[in-house]
């Protein structure tokens, strides 16, 4: 394994604290709008841009090049699938999210049932963001510095980055998270690109020979750090099949109807209803500038199985034999890795240190550590403000302004203890990161988006239907996870996560559907205010016609999904 030296460290420090101090100055306290929404000031390429960060955040760069190694490289479904969510959710629920002003996706649930149905998403919403987003961005950071510095304890510098990142996050609020973000991105893109340049480098040559020497190894059965074919478990014989975004129904990591159903689901949660992703459309001046970001992410996602999943594939061309006992990095179910198939996880660090030159190493480092930063204050700041926002100014609706500002720095600090603490225990659950962020989404997002989609598209949907099939949901959720860990129904066990992330779905809709029809009609003012309708639509297609083609959103999503699917069927 290649190392630091004194230039890569000098760019590290010099760029933390530079962009540590680049947050405080741009932050916006004077009022909770400020602080909490960043003024509902900013314009589309932040707001997209920032979306786009958020979610290609130092995680899911460790948790995309993992499963490029191990063959994944359907992972990408993940990325695609979030151009039609978008479009979706830019059509139908952001006018509603903006019209309402609300502050936090589980305040808009207050707006179209009742405040049960907010308190118990506010809270599942805060543990999740501890639990995945946070706690998840810390272990990543926790991996590379450990490398770099394996004689520090991974206590140690799990506190030293939550601290590093609360540092500009406690007082600057979601403008100084945005306008970091913007400079994460842009440095994460840049970073990649070198990556996979120096990558395909040191093999040799281009993509065709890539698939050429992935064919040999496949052929060959040299990839052996899964045993799936002993489980009856789908693996590709050749390089297409390995590409191939559609898998066969027995596809131990995305089968066919997971593609078409499961994943669909996870998006809908992630990027319509998850606090973490929508506040920063909340935060756009308009709703026009909310549309174009949300479309300008996007567009932003398709690169991304070139720059982020092939370097993945590349480690294992160049890497898969690589020694890295030197490393001491513990396995999870004991013991330590030997090479890069007992531990996946490491394939982005591996990547780095051993293709990237002096200089070049450090930025991308700092880079790295930096969206380490920037994803987990970015989960501070969204589970502060529903802490907030949904318990503190509910209990307490004498506080000003600035008293609230204070109750959501005080939440932050709270939460920077509660993440640390679970990080150690997230190697425990999963030797795939991405699986682990995946598996997490896949328990807790169903009954939400259940209630999300019925709320705007059904008029009957009421507000006991919507806390009954949400607590149920929760209930049946935690079931399945105690049946899996304790092997009570193993029946059930045997079911993909996305499987079970249907049935939770299908569960929680008809829960909602049985108990509103057996149950009293909704308030007239809240199915009028917040129930999608076919004259909404009419409406706004006069507005846009006073448009140029450019600005015209619909435009500019028919044109994204073109792009898309040109993308999908390359790779079918």
């Amino acid at each position: 394994m290649g190392g630091l030296g004194t230039l890569d460290l000098v760019v590290i420090v010099v760029y933390l604290v530079g962009i540590i101090i680049y947050g405080i100055s741009k932050s916006k306290r004077s009022s909770s709008e400020d602080y909490f929404l960043g003024g509902r000031t900013m314009t589309w390429p932040i707001v997209g841009i920032a979306l786009f960060s958020a979610n290609i955040s130092s995680s899911t760069l460790v948790g995309l090049a993992s499963d490029g190694f191990q063959t994944n490289v359907h992972v990408y479904n993940y990325e695609w699938y979030a151009v039609v969510i978008l479009i979706f959710f830019s059509i139908f629920f952001l006018p509603f999210y903006l019209k309402s002003g609300v502050y936090t996706m589980p305040e808009f649930l207050q707006k179209r049932y009742d405040k049960r149905s907010r308190y118990y998403f506010s809270l599942i919403t805060i543990i999740g963001n501890v639990l995945v987003d946070t706690a998840a961005g810390l272990y990543v950071g926790s991996i590379v510095l450990k490398l770099l510095f394996p004689e520090i304890s991974s206590t140690l510098i799990i506190i030293i980055l939550a601290l590093a990142a609360a540092a500009y996050t406690i007082p600057g609020g979601l403008n100084s998270v945005i306008q970091t973000e913007v400079i994460q991105a842009v440095l994460l893109i840049i970073g990649s690109c070198l990556l996979t340049y120096f990558a395909f480098d040191r093999l040799g040559g281009g993509w065709e020979l890539m698939m050429d020497k992935l064919d040999g190894m496949l052929a060959a059965g040299e990839v052996e750090f899964r045993d799936r074919a002993a489980e009856g478990k789908y693996i590709p014989s050749n390089s297409k099949e390995a590409f191939s975004l559609v898998r066969p129904g027995n596809d131990e990591f995305m089968p066919w109807w997971g593609l078409v159903s499961g994943v669909a689901l996870l998006g809908f949660y992630f990027w319509a209803n998850n606090q973490f992703m929508v506040q920063r459309v909340l935060g756009a001046k308009n709703l026009n500038h909310g549309r174009w970001g949300a479309l300008f992410a996007g567009l932003l996602k398709l690169p991304v199985i070139f720059i982020m999943v092939v370097p993945g594939v590349l480690a294992l061309l160049l890497f898969n034999t690589l020694d890295i006992s030197e490393l001491n990095y513990p396995l999870a179910s004991g013991g330590m890795c030997e090479n890069l198939a007992d531990c996946p996880n490491l394939t982005y660090p591996v990547l780095l240190f051993q293709l990237l030159p002096a200089g070049i190493l450090g930025l991308v480092v700092a880079g790295l550590l930096a969206a380490m930063m920037s994803s987990v204050s970015a989960t501070f700041n969204s589970a502060s403000t529903l802490i907030t926002m949904d318990f503190v100014r509910e209990l307490k609706p004498e506080l000003t302004s600035k008293q609230l500002v204070r109750a959501g720095q005080i939440a932050t600090l709270v939460l920077v203890v509660l993440a640390s603490a679970w990080v150690p225990f997230i190697e425990r659950v999963s030797d795939s990161l991405w699986a682990y962020l995946q598996l997490v989404i896949a328990f807790t997002s169903p009954p939400v988006v259940s209630a999300f989609i019925l709320g705007l598209f059904w008029k009957r949907a009421n507000a006991q239907g919507a806390f009954v099939s949400l607590i149920f949901g929760g209930i049946f959720a935690l079931f399945m996870i105690l049946s899996a860990s304790l092997d009570l129904w193993p029946y059930l066990n045997d079911f993909h996560f996305l499987a079970k992330a249907n049935l939770l779905f299908v569960v929680s809709a008809l829960i909602h559907i049985g108990v509103s029809l057996a149950t009293g009609r909704p308030d007239p003012q809240q199915v009028a205010e917040y129930t999608y309708k076919k004259e909404l639509f009419t409406s706004e297609t006069e507005e846009l016609q006073a448009l140029p083609w450019y600005q015209n959103y619909r435009y500019l999503a028919v044109i994204l999904l073109v792009m898309t699917a040109a993308i999908v069927i390359w790779f079918w």
